[in-house]
């Protein structure tokens, strides 16, 4: 096989991941303008120039688009958690784990994009429901890591569910913290995630400082 052939896979995937980026782009922009629920397929193909059906090649529906952030999101953090070296604790583990994702998808030119579909979950209750609904139906594969990292059976064990509770829950804070901070880029998004992180044990642990 010469360079050429090599080199045409690469280029074919480039160009589907342009066209991709390209529907996300369009999507968002018109559910910004004209909200989720008014918004066509045919109105997002229209934008980018291509056909309906090159739009289901990528995503089911809308829906799926939108949800396509929170998939890319779950999928990255439990690499990075499987990844973590096996001496680090759960929560240290969790924490690296969440970080590393975190900068491999927010990138300083996509975090307005994260942020918009953030806005845009909150905003829209079909697509609430069928993140949490996501959310619930996923948890099962950090749980299943993190139990491997410590032999444990998550069946009869509770701590990895409570674990991956607690680490939803957190990232969750460090979200909602975001959307209304003036500043809204990786390193806040970081930043607010690592100081409720530093809060767990102290507030599950101990009486609470009334000057805190």
């Amino acid at each position: 096989m010469n360079r050429v052939q090599e080199a045409a896979p690469d280029r074919r995937q480039r160009k589907k991941q342009l066209t991709k980026d390209a529907l996300i782009a369009a999507a968002l922009e018109l559910f910004a303008a004209k909200t989720y629920d008014h918004t066509a397929v045919h109105e997002i193909t229209d934008a980018v120039d291509v056909s309906e059906r090159t739009f289901f090649r990528y995503f089911a529906s809308k829906e799926d688009l939108v949800l396509s952030f929170v998939r890319d999101g779950m999928t990255a953090f439990v690499e990075a958690l499987a990844a973590r070296p096996g001496e680090e604790a759960p929560l240290t583990a969790a924490r690296h784990a969440f970080l590393a994702s975190l900068r491999e998808l927010t990138t300083s030119e996509e975090m307005p994009s994260y942020l918009s579909v953030l806005r845009l979950i909150d905003s829209t209750p079909a697509l609430l429901a069928a993140h949490l609904r996501y959310i619930h139906e996923h948890d099962e594969q950090v749980i299943a890591v993190l139990a491997q990292r410590e032999g444990v059976d998550p069946v009869t064990d509770p701590r990895p569910r409570l674990l991956a509770a607690v680490i939803g829950a957190l990232a969750f804070l460090a979200n909602r913290d975001l959307r209304a901070s003036d500043d809204q880029g990786p390193q806040a998004m970081a930043a607010a995630f690592n100081a409720y992180v530093d809060q767990v044990i102290p507030t599950l642990t101990g009486h609470w400082d009334r000057g805190a």
